[in-house]
């Protein structure tokens, strides 16, 4: 794909950076601290990629979300998984209209939620497997096959799920080709003691916010400016570094530190990479830079990489989760930053 090459398409980027601003200031509104939650998740939403977000119930996940499509101007769908979800529930299902006048029978299509800009899988691991697999189309080619027939689902299409780290018992984990289909898998923290007085005491003020978000954005800017994101020049060496994290990984590679292999299983694939320069690539042009830099995809890589890795038995006796062992290959690859710089 080339490079920006018309003055208006250097203007739209940079105009980003105010726009952004304004976009974040009035989410803080709406959501008290998660600053890199709410950056993060602006940044796949941008690069139009879905999002897994890790974190307990009550920390307002569904209000950001609702926020976020509303300041888009998006539609937006939320769908509470369940044990008893069929793949019908999500998708939509052909039925039988009988026509009342003429007592003639039609096969008519029925949409699901899926059809929508923003739809949120809340508690997706609550749901099988087959369930869970019903959306794998839709996040790879945004279209779902029903009957023999392909629909093409609206633009942009994001699919934000949730999980409760909390409870196991009853949870369908998500299989490896699954999670490689999000962009980032973000956690969700306890708010700070000063954070959580603010909540509780501005409850009214919040939630009257919320209900006067105003759009900054619309579908269409957003599949522009996912185009013109893509096409930002990147430097080699920033290739190098995103391609060298995501092998640092692997067990069976070179690039690979010890105290990284034991506790790995299966390290992220070419994927990875992709999404890290691309996430790059958005967070240089909201912070107003010309290309990203390789820090940018240090920043980024604990969301790139978390829900990527497979840990060994070793690990969950130890106690290493994916965030130690993306810290240990941010420590091993710095050196390596500080030389190509």
């Amino acid at each position: 794909m080339p490079d920006l090459t018309t003055e208006r398409e250097v203007e739209q980027l940079d105009q980003l950076t105010h726009r952004c601003s304004e976009l974040q200031q009035q989410l803080r509104e709406v959501i008290v601290g998660q600053r890199d939650v709410v950056e993060q998740l602006l940044i796949a939403t941008f690069c139009q990629g879905s999002v897994l977000i890790v974190g307990v119930p009550g920390l307002a996940k569904t209000l950001l979300v609702r926020a976020l499509a509303s300041s888009l101007k998006l539609t937006f769908k939320r769908v509470q998984f369940t044990p008893d979800m069929m793949p019908s529930d999500i998708l939509g299902a052909e039925l039988i209209r009988t026509d009342p006048a003429t007592g003639e029978r039609s096969l008519d299509f029925v949409r699901g939620p899926v059809f929508t800009n923003i739809l949120l899988a809340d508690e997706i691991n609550r749901t099988p497997p087959k369930t869970q697999a019903a959306l794998l189309e839709a996040m790879a080619e945004h279209q779902v096959s029903i009957g023999g027939e392909t629909h093409q689902l609206d633009e942009p299409f994001i699919v934000i799920a949730t999980q409760n780290p909390i409870e196991h018992e009853g949870t369908y984990p998500l299989p490896e080709a699954q999670l490689d289909r999000f962009m980032f898998g973000l956690q969700m923290e306890y708010p700070k003691a000063a954070e959580e007085r603010r909540i509780v005491a501005e409850s009214e003020r919040i939630m009257e916010a919320a209900s006067q978000i105003k759009p900054l954005f619309n579908a269409t800017e957003l599949i522009k400016l996912r185009r013109l994101i893509a096409r930002v020049p990147v430097a080699e060496h920033v290739i190098d570094h995103a391609v060298s994290l995501a092998r640092a990984t692997r067990p069976t590679d070179d690039l690979c530190p010890e105290s990284v292999r034991q506790y790995v299983s299966w390290g992220a694939g070419p994927r990875a990479g992709q999404m890290l320069v691309l996430a790059a690539k958005c967070l240089a042009a909201m912070e107003g830079q010309p290309t990203p830099s390789a820090h940018h995809v240090q920043r980024l890589a604990p969301a790139t990489l978390r829900h990527r890795l497979v840990l060994n038995y070793a690990a969950s006796a130890e106690g290493v989760t994916a965030d130690d062992i993306v810290d240990r290959v941010l420590r091993e690859t710095r050196g390596m930053l500080d030389d190509s710089e």
